[in-house]
């Protein structure tokens, strides 16, 4: 009886402490499964973490490299212009002197031409003395019959033939010496211009021997007025020129009766010194 009680008591606290220890180990189980869930959830979200730092990483190696090469070509141009600015520099420091030399030229040139301006003007203002005194001289004769002018430079006298000459003459008319001699007296006040004597007929045939055409005639009018101007009134022969122009320098149409009057004309041109601006060119 006493032994059976014994092995009762043994067997309850066999079966206590097992629905004790089985209680602890689905209590143990339980956690077990929920810190394996737990962990795989950590785990699943570091491998997500971990897959998104690997994306950010790569597209970060990708722009690392786009900003290599863009660095790379950068470097490259700046050589690439640094080269350049330095052979620029090397040409300016060559041509500095050059250069130099250049603007000074320049400003020699404008002094030269300033002087040319300077002679041309006092040219031009002797030229306009020369005519009033001309003018002056020859009083108030009508412009048909003698027309002074100034062009381009050049001092024009034109006389016209009917103050000269009888028609298809080229003997010199007493009238016509009376103007002759006022010119004279103002071109011998100014023994060192230069002047030619043109003649200048109209377009109608011509042909009276000795004289075979109007290249004839305009010359011997020509030269008839220069023995004038040398023998009677003193010009140097060394300053004039004796010419004859025909009918081929009209000043007017051939067509009418007024026309070739106008053509008909002796023209004393006072000749620029050329010999003078020569040697201003060779004094610059």
């Amino acid at each position: 009886m006493k032994s059976s009680i014994i092995t009762s008591a043994i067997l309850s606290s066999f079966i206590f402490f097992s629905c004790v220890s089985n209680k602890k180990f689905e209590q143990a189980q339980t956690a077990a499964r929920l810190t394996r869930d737990s962990l795989m959830g950590v785990n699943s979200n570091l491998l997500a973490s971990l897959n998104t730092c690997k994306d950010s990483v790569s597209a970060k190696d990708k722009r690392l490299s786009d900003l290599e090469y863009q660095n790379k070509f950068l470097k490259e141009n700046n050589t690439q212009a640094l080269t350049q600015l330095q052979n620029l520099s090397v040409i300016t420091s060559t041509q500095a002197e050059s250069i130099k030399k250049s603007m000074e030229n320049i400003g020699v040139k404008d002094m030269y031409i300033m002087d040319l301006q300077k002679e041309m003007a006092k040219k031009d203002s002797l030229n306009m003395a020369l005519v009033m005194n001309l003018k002056g001289a020859i009083g108030n004769m009508a412009d048909e019959d003698i027309n002074i002018k100034v062009d381009k430079g050049v001092v024009f006298i034109d006389i016209s033939d009917k103050l000269l000459f009888k028609s298809g003459k080229y003997d010199i008319t007493d009238k016509a010496k009376e103007v002759l001699g006022k010119v004279a007296l103002v071109l011998k006040n100014q023994p060192d211009l230069e002047f030619m004597v043109e003649g200048h007929t109209d377009s109608i045939p011509y042909k009276r021997p000795p004289l075979l055409d109007n290249w004839d005639l305009s010359v011997k009018r020509a030269t008839a007025v220069v023995r004038v101007l040398q023998n009677e009134y003193g010009l140097s022969p060394y300053h004039i020129t004796a010419a004859g122009r025909s009918e081929y320098q009209p000043v007017a149409t051939n067509a009418t009766e007024e026309g070739r009057a106008l053509n008909r004309r002796t023209r004393i041109v006072i000749l620029p010194q050329l010999d003078q601006f020569f040697k201003l060119l060779e004094t610059k």
